[in-house]
């Protein structure tokens, strides 16, 4: 059948069956138009009035614009198109009277329509195709040089040498050395225009003459092949027809190249499938055998250059690529580190980097501001993640128990304070005991009613002054974000005395305790927040040590100011504004939102995100965080990023 033409369900062609199916019409029924599946045929959609009143215009534009003519069939008593139609999209209308010939001839026209519009839209696509493959041509050879990202830079090399040769399918095979020891060569990629259903599966074969790629990857020159199907009986390789057996896939024409380097070595081989006479058809179809031909000698020249340029660029591609997994295994290492010391601090790292490189990419689509001008290349967004992640790492020459220190006391001086409140309620009862136990020696029951209710009140006091001196003591133990509570009650039981088992009068709390639970802002005094402070310091002196490349050389100074501010009150240097470095500042926003929001610590709660880009806001408006970068960090919403469920958590004394 040459012709298609669609028509609602229960529409007959009536008299005109005959001669419809004499032109070779073929006649389909759908209940919509997301129903109709045009082919390469040209094709009709006929609207009935049930059908006319159930369309929208959106959908017949959709058919109208795939090649398909619209034709309207009037209703009884119409003699010219109803209003409710777009007439614009209609290829012809046919009054309900009218006759077999008369449909005819407007289906006719209907098909010329949809065949002059198919055609042209296949120009259309064929010319921008050519345009787009002499720009790409123009390029080629510059991104083959500077693309560093292997699989980017295959699918590259894969999708330009079948372009310039016509291809409609192709390989590209990378040579590889097994487990064993073995060369083998594995198919990293695999490309078929005329079939994209076709999954790809990642599999390896000797490098041998068995396989045609493991000829050409053994002899180290190309085979130009017509009909894979009629070998010479003489040659030693073979061609495999399971893939087309399976797919139902034509493979003819072949082209086979070997991608050697500076050296000579074969480090891949390229596979080009079936060179067609029109690069925008698609096989298949009855004269596919006549769209297939031969690839030319000048074909097989102009993509043998195509593969040694891109032997080179994959070998240096490779060779980056294990440079990056080198250095990035090393920096999960050195990450892994800083965990195992800490290990409630897990995630932090990984988190102010992704946050970091996330401010700093929002950067780069601000169009106005202070930061219109503000571009970061892939190299600095490397460095700044490299710099997130190892900001810490000097937390590995702090002493463990400053490290993880949860509240202001450490357990075995927690503990002293319990174990005093137990030996003060005790020595309370012991007191009630003996008190009474004298009293009735010395006056028997005379007036014992009386004095067992006040001896009764003075022990319930002394009871509850001790009971209310441990629920202070762990109210004040517990670490704050910001600097708040009422600390009076401390000098109260650091000036109240007990009797010790040896009769000697003891403060409830000792002026160190007192002094640590009087910590008015997390759980650190000034000696052990100093020594936290020093991991910037002990950061620094490692990552100074390193030989780093050019483009991430700053890493050392990025990570070294991440606690520094504004005004001068950070640390360690105390610099101020804009000497300290734009991707420090972005890092620092990071750094302080993780802290504040971090549910995976138990020295502190989590806070909501609200509240802490108001602690945040006021350290913006104090001068101490940069008031642009946070605006993009707010309006980018980067703060969102990485947010994890609630849990417990960390003090602001955390860098």
């Amino acid at each position: 059948m040459k012709y298609l033409l669609y028509h609602p369900p229960g529409w007959s062609p009536g008299p005109a069956a005959d001669a419809l199916a004499s032109e070779g019409v073929h006649l389909e029924a759908v209940g919509g138009p997301d129903r109709i599946r045009p082919d390469d045929r040209p094709t009709a959609y006929l609207l009935d009035g049930r059908a006319r009143a159930s369309h929208g215009r959106e959908a017949l534009t959709r058919l109208r614009d795939a090649g398909v003519a619209l034709l309207a069939l009037g209703l009884p008593g119409e003699v010219d198109v109803p209003p409710d139609l777009p007439a614009e999209l209609l290829s012809g209308f046919l009054p309900a009277a009218a006759g077999p010939r008369q449909f005819l001839v407007t289906l006719r026209a209907a098909f010329q329509v949809s065949a002059s519009a198919r055609e042209h839209r296949h120009t259309r696509e064929e010319s921008a195709a050519r345009l787009s493959e002499l720009t790409e041509l123009a390029e080629i050879g510059a991104q083959l040089t500077t693309e560093k990202n292997l699989e980017t830079l295959l699918d590259l090399i894969l999708t330009q040498a079948r372009r310039v040769s016509q291809s409609d399918a192709g390989s590209l095979y990378i040579a590889e050395t097994g487990p064993g020891g073995d060369r083998r060569l594995c198919v990293k990629l695999s490309q078929n225009f005329s079939r994209p259903d076709i999954p790809f599966v990642e599999f390896t074969i000797p490098i041998d003459h068995a396989s045609l790629a493991g000829y050409v990857a053994t002899e180290g020159s190309p085979l130009v092949i017509e009909d894979v199907y009629t070998l010479p009986p003489e040659v030693q390789y073979s061609f495999n027809r399971s893939f087309d057996e399976r797919y139902g896939y034509r493979t003819k024409s072949m082209l086979v190249i070997p991608m050697q380097n500076h050296q000579g070595e074969v480090i891949g081989v390229l596979q080009l499938i079936n060179r067609k006479r029109d690069p925008g058809a698609r096989l298949g179809e009855r004269d596919a055998e006549q769209q297939i031909i031969p690839f030319s000698p000048h074909t097989v020249k102009i993509v043998s250059a195509l593969a040694s340029q891109a032997a080179v660029s994959i070998e240096n591609s490779q060779l980056y690529e294990a440079i990056e997994r080198l250095f990035e295994g090393f920096v999960r290492a050195a990450v892994h580190a800083i965990e195992q010391r800490d290990p409630t601090t897990s995630g932090h790292s990984e988190r102010v980097a992704l946050r970091t490189v996330a401010l700093a990419e929002a950067l780069d689509r601000v169009q106005d501001g202070p930061f219109r001008l503000i571009s970061f290349s892939r190299e600095q967004i490397r460095e700044l993640r490299y710099a997130g992640l190892l900001h810490d790492f000097g937390k590995v020459g702090v002493r463990e128990q400053v490290l993880v220190k949860a509240k202001k006391l450490y357990e075995g001086e927690l503990a002293l304070i319990r174990q005093r409140h137990a030996f003060i309620r005790r020595s309370a009862e012991w007191e009630y005991e003996r008190a009474r136990a004298e009293y009735l020696l010395a006056h028997g029951r005379d007036g014992y009613e009386a004095f067992l209710a006040e001896l009764v009140a003075r022990q319930r006091e002394s009871i509850d002054t001790a009971d209310r001196f441990l629920k202070v003591v762990l109210a004040s133990n517990e670490p704050t974000v910001l600097a708040e509570g009422d600390f009076a009650q401390l000098g109260e039981f650091a000036n109240r005395q007990y009797t010790d088992i040896d009769g000697t009068p003891q403060p409830y709390l000792t002026a160190k305790e007192r002094m640590h639970l009087s910590i008015r802002k997390g759980s650190l005094d000034e000696r052990e927040r100093l020594e936290i402070e020093s991991h910037v310091n002990h950061t620094f002196a490692f990552l100074e040590r390193i030989p780093w490349t050019r483009g991430l050389a700053r890493i050392p100074e990025i990570a070294l100011g991440h606690h520094e501010k504004l005004d001068g009150t950070g640390y360690p240097r105390r610099v101020r504004g804009e000497d300290i470095p734009l991707q420090t500042r972005i890092m620092t926003i990071s750094d302080i939102y993780d802290a504040l929001t971090a549910q995976d610590r138990p020295y502190k709660r989590a806070l909501p995100a609200e509240r802490a880009l108001e602690i945040m806001v006021d350290e913006v408006e104090r001068g101490q965080l940069d008031s642009d970068l946070f605006r993009v960090f707010i309006e980018a919403r980067v703060w969102e990023e990485q947010r994890e469920k609630p849990r417990a958590s960390v003090a602001v004394n955390r860098p």
